[in-house]
């Protein structure tokens, strides 16, 4: 039995999160960054998280999900800005900006611009994201793109 007919779909870890970000969201963070960066800033858009179990969902609602265990080197979670990066990361509407720590740069004010320093333990992981998607609008995003991604 395939898994377009229900089958198995294997799962590493029930617990296990994701980001989600379309080519698209991509590009464009990497044009915004070549429009604002003076040089060694690090940007980090803000998207979505799911839980992989319900990516499972999102594709095939039929299959049975199977916990197959973490591979070697594999992560629970996502994880885009440690805590060691939090002095220098700066927030902005759709994304963070880290700024270099060498030269005093992380305290250019023409660097920052009109971004709010975060709080000194901020992490940005997908099991802590303040944003999440939810099935359906994971589903619709596959409809809407399918040509582009192939089959699911």
């Amino acid at each position: 039995m395939s898994i377009s007919e229900g089958g198995i779909l294997p799962i590493t870890d029930n617990r296990m999160t994701r980001f989600m970000i379309s080519l698209e969201e991509g590009v464009k963070l990497v044009w915004h960054a070549f429009d604002d960066m003076k040089g060694g800033e690090i940007y980090v858009k803000k998207i979505p998280s799911m839980k992989v179990t319900d990516i499972a969902l999102a594709v095939n609602d039929k299959a049975k999900q199977e916990e197959v265990g973490i591979r070697p080197g594999e992560k629970l979670h996502e994880q885009m800005i440690g805590s060691e990066d939090a002095l220098y990361t700066y927030e902005y509407p759709g994304h963070f900006k880290i700024l270099p720590s060498i030269n005093n740069w992380s305290n250019d004010p023409k660097r920052m611009g009109v971004g709010v320093k975060v709080d000194p333990n901020f992490i940005y992981s997908s099991d802590n994201n303040k944003e999440w998607m939810d099935i359906s609008k994971l589903q619709d995003w596959i409809e809407k793109n399918k040509n582009k991604i192939g089959n699911i």
